[in-house]
């Protein structure tokens, strides 16, 4: 039996501090020996949102031992580690060289091959850690940074179909919150709140859902926002707004996947149509659902990454690792952080004034 390739993947992007290890079973699918994700919710939930400084101090604090936690729940030893997989970009510079040089000097230590990782390709290939997915594909990447839909051709080959010309979709959650007095990170909450609410008492703008193709813009639904917020007068009206923004949300997603769909199977053949939907917003239930039913009406297989794979995570840093490690597709030390970093790199850059649609 020969042995199978075993990655080290760090993450360090934002406001986690991740080290995972995997590996692979006879059949060739993925297996998380361990999984380590240290968040940061306490250190910035009184700024309203991440502090790169003070992001990048607990990454220098915590990493070294993540690492080491991390091997140790493995059950596997520093010396049968085959390669080591570090998020390069793209992300906050300050927080993403912590990472990036923690896993150039393992690697070094270790002597064994460096891997740089873009952290949406560790999005857009996490589905491949819990279940056999073939190219092409099509991905919805919603986060906290990143709103985009991507046809996914192969490792390291992707069309973007569509983006967000202003905010990314967790960004616009995040804010959403603050401005109904939710602790950062707050995203996450709205649906919880948006349970308790009517999500027809609020009309919410729903920007360029009639055109633009399947790019997206959450600014102007966000403005909207925090008018009505200035007006609101008692606990039900907060619940109310969340349950509308929450609606437009999904009618936003919905219209905007069709749209996608479209674009996708004019573009590739594929022999099974896959939606796989990642990223921090992917862990949403109800934008689920709606994704989810929208996947069997137009006869597509949809897969969303389990929840604890959803956030950012060093996984799936270590599975696009592993899939680099069996192409030898290896770098350089002097390999740089980018902090911005697109997976379509021909893709026109769609954000700021005088966007045209």
């Amino acid at each position: 039996m020969s042995k199978k390739p075993l990655i080290l993947g760090i993450e360090s992007s934002c406001d986690e501090t991740a080290a995972s290890l995997i590996t692979e079973n006879e059949q060739g699918l993925p297996v998380i020996l361990s999984n380590i994700i240290s968040s940061q919710e306490d250190i910035h939930k009184d700024y309203g949102g991440v502090v790169p400084e003070l992001a990048a101090r607990s990454h220098i604090e915590k990493i070294d031992w993540i690492v080491e936690k991390a091997i140790t729940e493995s059950g596997r030893r520093i010396e049968e580690i085959d390669a080591v997989a570090s998020t390069a970009g793209p992300g906050l510079i300050v927080c993403l060289s912590v990472g990036l040089s923690f896993g150039k000097s393992f690697a070094s230590a270790i002597d064994k091959p460096f891997i740089a990782v873009n952290h949406l390709e560790g999005h857009a290939l996490s589905p491949k850690l819990i279940s056999k997915v073939n190219y092409p594909y099509l991905l919805l990447l919603i986060s906290g940074g990143h709103s985009q839909y991507l046809n996914v051709k192969n490792l390291g080959k992707y069309k973007r179909l569509g983006t967000t010309i202003d905010d990314a979709l967790g960004e616009a959650f995040d804010k959403t919150a603050k401005l109904l007095g939710i602790d950062f990170p707050g995203g996450p909450q709205i649906e919880k709140l948006a349970e308790k609410g009517d999500p027809n008492k609020f009309d919410l703008p729903r920007p360029i859902f009639n055109k633009g193709g399947c790019n997206l813009s959450f600014a102007g639904l966000k403005t909207s926002v925090l008018k009505i917020t200035k007006k609101i007068k008692n606990e039900q009206e907060k619940f109310d707004l969340a349950a509308s923004f929450q609606k437009t949300i999904e009618e936003i997603l919905e219209k905007k996947t069709i749209i996608a769909f479209e674009e996708f199977e004019k573009q590739s053949s594929p022999k099974e149509k896959i939606f796989v939907v990642a990223g921090g917003v992917a862990a949403n239930k109800k934008i689920r659902s709606i994704l989810i039913k929208l996947c069997k009406k137009n006869n597509y297989r949809s897969l969303f990454p389990p929840l604890e794979l959803c956030g950012d995570n060093a996984a799936m840093i270590a599975m696009v690792g592993l899939e680099k490690f069996k192409l030898k597709q290896f770098n350089q030390f002097d390999h740089p952080a980018k902090p911005r970093w697109p997976l379509d790199e021909n893709a026109a850059f769609l954000k700021g004034s005088g966007v045209q649609l």
